[in-house]
């Protein structure tokens, strides 16, 4: 029997950085286990992707193919693709009034300081960078890990929160 594949969304105000950071890992079949298809969108979208996260990607040899900064419109509409899981990434997205997502997913907050933000050097701006994929990464692996199957809703939710919650006491 296959186990269905679970459609994720991650939010951020810009889409430019954590939210196309999240994409990229959970879609890798070593992090997803191919259980997943991420996507990512934003509130008000830059249009362009960091280059630094693409930087950062292509380092940790990631894929960047199809990576771009897009509304989360594109995912309220009757023909996007199903959610099952929407994160928000910023707190600024977090606040926001959501569009009504197919589906009726599950959500929670995560959120990350936003590298694209990083003031300094560009030494500095890099380190951002390397820390909001840090957590993003641990985050992932935690959501991407959880049994699902033997979770109800409510343990489910509470564990997603709680991965929300992680890295909290560092910063």
């Amino acid at each position: 029997m296959t186990e269905r594949i679970y459609n994720v969304l991650f939010l951020c105000t810009g889409n430019s950085a954590r939210s196309i950071l999240a994409e990229a890992i959970l879609n890798l079949p070593l992090v997803g286990h191919g259980r997943f298809r991420a996507f990512s969108a934003g509130s008000h979208p830059t249009g362009k992707v960091n280059p630094l996260a693409i930087e950062l990607l292509q380092r940790n040899h990631i894929p960047c193919d199809g990576l771009r900064s897009k509304s989360w419109d594109e995912f309220a509409k009757s023909d996007a693709p199903v959610l099952d899981f929407v994160f928000t990434v910023c707190d600024s997205a977090a606040g926001e009034i959501c569009p009504i997502w197919p589906g009726q997913p599950m959500t929670a907050h995560w959120g990350i300081a936003d590298p694209a933000a990083a003031v300094g050097s560009e030494t500095e701006q890099r380190k951002a960078f390397f820390l909001a994929y840090n957590q993003l990464n641990r985050r992932i692996a935690l959501f991407a890990n959880l049994p699902f199957s033997k979770l109800g809703i409510l343990a489910l939710k509470q564990q997603l929160d709680a991965i929300g919650k992680l890295d909290k006491q560092s910063e």
